[in-house]
């Protein structure tokens, strides 16, 4: 699976941890727990990427760490 940065932080809005993949435009996941939004994540980028690919979409290589991140 390749390797996107995943930024993970707290909603009070949603009472959830979030998981978001800035490289991926609309990838994010939630949680109850870190650990469970990290696990979430980490299939929705899988989703992400099949869908990208069946719809011959772009798909970014793992940037690692964003600088302005």
């Amino acid at each position: 699976m390749p390797k996107y940065e995943i930024i993970l932080y707290w909603s009070e809005a949603d009472k959830a941890f979030i998981a978001e993949v800035p490289q991926l435009p609309g990838c994010a996941a939630d949680g109850k727990t870190n650990k469970e939004a990290l696990a979430n994540a980490e299939i929705i980028i899988r989703e992400w990427l099949e869908t990208a690919k069946e719809l011959g979409r772009p798909i970014p290589n793992p940037r690692g760490r964003l600088t302005f991140a």
